[in-house]
């Protein structure tokens, strides 16, 4: 996807997100798997007080990233090994 057609999907979202807005964002991650992403510096951030702070720019750049890649197609072989191989 270019990064336009990310921008004109997530228009809705406000310019910086909270870690439940970023799980949503990302199709209803959990939060474990969101705090992995922040916590390995894969998104960047800010934190303050506590609460995690991501501008939506920056979730965008990792949607692009060749990490992101990487990563959809291992959890989507963890989920297709969970289900049995039904998907494949």
């Amino acid at each position: 996807m270019k990064r336009e057609q990310y921008e004109t999907l997530f228009a809705s979202y406000p310019d910086i997100l909270t870690l439940p807005e970023l799980c949503d964002m990302f199709g209803g991650i959990g939060d474990g798997t969101a705090r992995y992403l922040l916590q390995g510096e894969y998104i960047e951030h800010f934190v303050i007080r506590h609460t995690y702070y991501i501008p939506k720019c920056c979730a965008i750049d990792y949607l692009m990233s060749k990490h992101y890649r990487i990563f959809k197609k291992k959890l989507r072989h963890q989920i297709d090994a969970k289900k049995g191989g039904a998907d494949k």
